[in-house]
């Protein structure tokens, strides 16, 4: 699995979010590319410490840490998989705005290995080592560039 942490899977990540467009269209789910760029700059926000969400009870978070590898495997997501609640979006900017926070939070992530060094503890999913950080952050990427097509 490639890692947002990489120079090339960065690059890669960034040219296919110039790619997208306002009138990008979803091939599954119920997101419209506004909604999607915001949904993909929360987990970073959260991530970098710039946001929180509430942890789950105590069966709820260990069944959460029996699905964490599933986040930074080889394995894609399938497509139309649940939302959790804290990142449904509801209420947008202009698309260019949305676009430009999320390139501007992948590029903060993707200089920002140390950061995550040794482990960083997930509000939901346990504690992530960097590398699994850097998979599940262009996991999930890759996963709604592809639900638009790029």
């Amino acid at each position: 699995m490639k890692s947002i942490f990489e120079t090339e899977a960065k690059a890669e990540l960034l040219n296919r979010l110039e790619n997208l467009e306002a009138e990008s269209s979803a091939k599954w789910g119920k997101m419209n590319v506004n909604q999607m760029l915001i949904h993909c700059t929360k987990p970073i926000e959260l991530a970098l410490g710039e946001s929180t969400i509430k942890k789950p009870n105590f069966l709820m978070g260990m069944m959460m840490k029996l699905v964490a590898p599933s986040l930074y495997n080889d394995k894609p997501w399938k497509e139309g998989l649940p939302t959790a609640k804290e990142f449904i979006i509801v209420n947008t900017e202009a698309f260019n705005t949305e676009k430009d926070k999320l390139k501007s939070k992948i590029e903060t992530m993707s200089t920002s290995k140390n950061y995550f060094e040794p482990k960083k503890k997930h509000p939901y999913f346990g504690t992530f080592t960097a590398d699994q950080w850097g998979k599940s952050a262009y996991k999930h990427l890759d996963h709604h560039f592809r639900q638009f097509g790029v």
